[in-house]
């Protein structure tokens, strides 16, 4: 009798979490490369997701159900516990007594980039989106998630995603049109 994806994964079956990084690093590496904007730190995600997967293995709930909104979600929750540390170092940062920088021309080169003032307004726009509302974007548009495989990531109703979800998009709409028309001024 063979044993589901679960239950493998439930017993720590090394094989079996070989073929689920195999099956769904991309998924995880792209929705946190789009999450975060850096592909080192998306880098660091997917590591740290697949840890988490696996010191959580046994909070897996038996099933036949595929386990990639068990991932989203947890690598929803890395994302979450990333940027609630890089506040705080920001803010430890804040409170150092600033020392004198040379000059850094990393502005003058991405200013260059004839998408910079469209990747800048997007950026922004989803900057003034809420949490809820940027995750949802990130697991419904960019991960390519259903509502169902998002609001169980989410641990959320499916009517909550959706609303969210239409909500967001409205949102960054007006915020991306606007932000791009102040900067033409």
């Amino acid at each position: 009798m063979e044993r589901t994806e679960r239950a493998r994964l439930r017993a720590g079956d090394p094989a079996a979490f070989s073929e689920l990084f195999d099956a769904h690093a991309q998924a995880i590496y792209r929705y946190a490369a789009r999450s975060t904007g850096d592909l080192n730190a998306a880098e660091d995600v997917v590591s740290l997701t697949f840890l988490e997967a696996w010191r959580l293995r046994g909070r897996l709930e038996p099933g036949d159900a595929g386990v990639l909104p068990w991932l989203f979600g947890l690598a929803t929750n890395v994302l979450r516990n990333q940027a609630r540390a890089a506040r705080r170092h920001r803010a430890a940062m804040s409170r150092m007594p600033r020392r004198e920088q040379p000059p850094d021309f990393t502005d003058k080169v991405i200013g260059r980039m004839a998408d910079a003032e469209r990747v800048a307004a997007a950026r922004a726009a989803l900057e003034e989106l809420s949490d809820a509302d940027r995750e949802v974007i990130a697991l419904c548009v960019w991960a390519g998630l259903d509502y169902t495989a998002a609001a169980e990531a989410l641990g959320v109703p499916v009517g909550t995603v959706r609303s969210r979800l239409s909500r967001a998009r409205a949102k960054l709409r007006t915020l991306t049109t606007t932000t791009m028309q102040r900067g033409k001024r």
